[in-house]
C-alpha cells in the first residue's frame, strides 16, 4: 500500500485505493456489480468488488500473502484485507468469460477475458455493471443504466440461459425485484416460470440464506407476490403450498398473508417464517411436539439453524397461547413476555390482526401488562428448588419435576408469595396427592 494509507477508514477509501494500486502497476481494475447499481440508486453500498484484468497471482503478488486469501483462485477471485478494520474486506476478480455449468452453480471452467466479456456473464443488467472511480465514470455494456432508470430486473442476454447457469439467480431476480420495488422484465419472469422446478436443484442452505434477504427486508410482502407471480412459492415449499392445491385456497388467502408481511416491523426473518408456516401448525394437536411437528420438518428442510427452527415454532406456540391475552393465566403470559423474543412475537400479534383490518388487542395488552411489570415480577426468582423437595423427602421422578412446576405456576400466579407459603404449598400437594389427586390439574 501507499504511504497514504493510514488515512484509509472506510470501505470506499479501501476501494478506492486498491483501483489506484492495481493502476498504478499497469493493470486495468474497476468497481463491479451490486456497488455501482447501488451508487447509482444514491445507497450506501454494503461492500465493493473490484474487476481487474491482473490475474489471482498477480493480485496476490501486488497485495502481499498476509493480506489476501485465495477465496476462488480457480475462477479469479482473490480477498483483499483492508488495512484496518474498518475497511472491511474487497473481492478482488480476475475479468473472466464462463464455460459451461455443469452443476447449476458454478462453470466448469473459465478464461480471463476484457470488462464487456465479463459483463455478459454476470446475471443481471442492473449488475452488470462497472464504475471507474478514478475518472468518475460508468462502463455500461449492458443497458444496466437504462433498467435502473426505468426500474427493470432483467436477465443479460437470454434469460433461459442466465436462469440454467445458475438456479439460484431466479430468486435473486425476486428478491432484487422486491427491494428496489422494480418490476420483472416480462421475458425474465416467464423464463422464471418455465425453468422453476430447476430451483430444486440448489442446495437448500443456498435458498434459506435468500429467503433470509426477503423476508427480513421491509419488502418481504412484495417478494411474497412475486414469488407467487413466477410460480416459486410452492416449489420453495411443496409441502405448505402445494402447487396441485393453491387454487383451493380462499380467494383472499394470499392477499391477506401478504398483509401480514407487509405489517411485520422487526428486521428478522423468522415471523415471516412464522406466518407461511402457520397453515402446517396444528394448535390443537395433544402435546407441543406434535403441534409443530410439520413446521420444524419444513425447518429441517431448509437446514435453518436450531435457534431458527426454534424461534420460529415459538412464535406459533406462543401466539396460539396469546389468544385473548387479557384472559391466560400469568404463569404463561409472564414467561413469554420474559423471553428475548418477545419482540417479535408482539410483532406477529400486531399484524395479523390488522391484515383483518380489526384492532391488536391481545398485542397492546402484552405491551401495556409488560410496560407496568418490573423484571423481578415477571421473572422473579423461584420460590423453591430441587434441593428443598429433597428436604421433605421427595424422591426424584414425575412428581418432583410437578411439584416444581404446580409451585412455580401458583407463585407466577401471585397466589404465592414467599418460601414458607410455597413449602405449606408442597406439604398439601403431597397430602393431596396420596388421597389421590392429581397434583397439577391445569394443562
Amino acid at each position: 500500500m501507499t504511504s497514504s494509507e493510514p488515512s484509509i477508514q472506510t470501505p470506499r477509501d479501501f476501494a478506492v485505493s486498491v483501483v489506484h494500486q492495481l493502476r498504478n502497476a499497469g493493470f486495468e481494475a474497476l468497481w463491479a456489480g451490486g456497488c455501482v447499481r447501488d451508487q447509482l440508486l444514491r445507497l450506501d453500498p454494503k461492500d465493493y468488488d473490484v474487476a481487474t484484468t491482473a490475474t489471482p497471482e498477480q493480485v496476490i503478488g501486488l497485495f502481499g500473502k498476509r493480506r489476501t486469501v485465495p477465496v476462488g483462485i480457480s475462477f479469479g477471485v482473490v480477498m483483499v484485507l483492508g488495512p484496518v478494520k474498518s475497511c472491511g474486506q474487497i473481492e478482488v476478480a480476475t475479468f473472466r468469460a464462463d464455460g459451461a455449468y455443469v452443476d447449476g452453480r458454478r462453470p466448469q471452467q473459465v478464461h480471463f477475458s476484457s470488462a464487456k466479456e465479463d459483463a455478459q456473464r454476470r446475471d443481471f443488467t442492473i449488475n452488470g455493471m462497472f464504475y471507474d472511480p478514478v475518472q468518475d465514470r460508468v462502463l455500461d455494456y449492458v443497458g444496466g443504466q437504462q433498467d435502473l432508470s426505468a426500474g427493470i430486473v432483467r436477465a443479460i442476454g437470454d434469460p433461459k440461459a442466465r436462469f440454467t447457469e445458475d438456479k439460484l439467480r431466479m430468486l435473486r431476480a425476486v428478491r432484487f425485484a422486491a427491494t428496489f420495488q422494480f418490476s420483472l422484465d416480462s421475458d425474465t419472469a416467464e423464463a422464471i416460470r418455465s425453468l422453476r422446478t430447476g430451483l430444486r436443484q440448489v442446495s437448500a442452505e443456498r435458498i434459506a440464506q435468500e429467503l433470509r434477504r426477503m423476508l427480513s427486508h421491509s419488502t418481504r410482502a412484495t417478494s411474497l407476490r412475486w414469488l407467487i407471480d413466477v410460480d416459486l412459492l410452492s416449489v420453495i415449499f411443496p409441502n405448505v403450498f402445494c402447487a396441485d392445491s393453491l387454487w383451493a385456497y380462499p380467494d383472499n388467502f394470499f392477499p391477506m398473508l401478504c398483509d401480514i408481511l407487509r405489517s411485520l416491523k422487526q428486521p428478522t426473518f423468522e415471523p415471516s417464517l412464522a406466518m407461511l408456516f402457520h397453515t402446517v401448525y396444528s394448535p390443537t394437536a395433544a402435546s407441543q411436539a406434535e403441534r409443530t411437528a410439520r413446521v420444524r420438518s419444513e425447518c429441517r428442510a431448509l437446514k435453518l439453524s436450531n435457534a431458527e427452527t426454534d424461534t420460529v415454532c415459538w412464535i406459533l406456540v406462543s401466539a396460539a397461547a396469546c389468544n385473548h391475552a387479557d384472559q391466560v393465566a400469568l404463569h404463561v403470559i409472564k414467561p413469554i413476555l420474559a423471553d428475548s423474543r418477545r419482540d417479535l412475537l408482539l410483532d406477529v400479534l400486531t399484524a395479523m390482526p390488522q391484515a383483518l383490518q380489526r384492532e391488536p388487542v391481545d398485542a397492546v395488552f402484552l405491551n401495556e401488562y409488560l410496560c407496568r411489570t418490573p423484571p423481578d415480577v415477571l421473572n422473579p426468582v423461584p420460590l423453591i428448588d430441587g434441593a428443598d423437595l429433597k428436604a421433605l423427602h421427595v424422591a426424584p421422578g414425575p412428581t418432583f419435576r410437578e411439584l416444581l412446576r404446580q409451585v412455580r405456576h401458583e407463585q407466577l400466579d401471585e397466589r404465592l408469595s414467599d418460601k414458607a407459603e410455597a413449602i405449606e404449598r408442597v406439604k398439601q400437594l403431597l397430602k393431596d396427592s396420596a388421597a389421590g389427586q392429581p397434583i397439577d390439574p391445569e394443562p
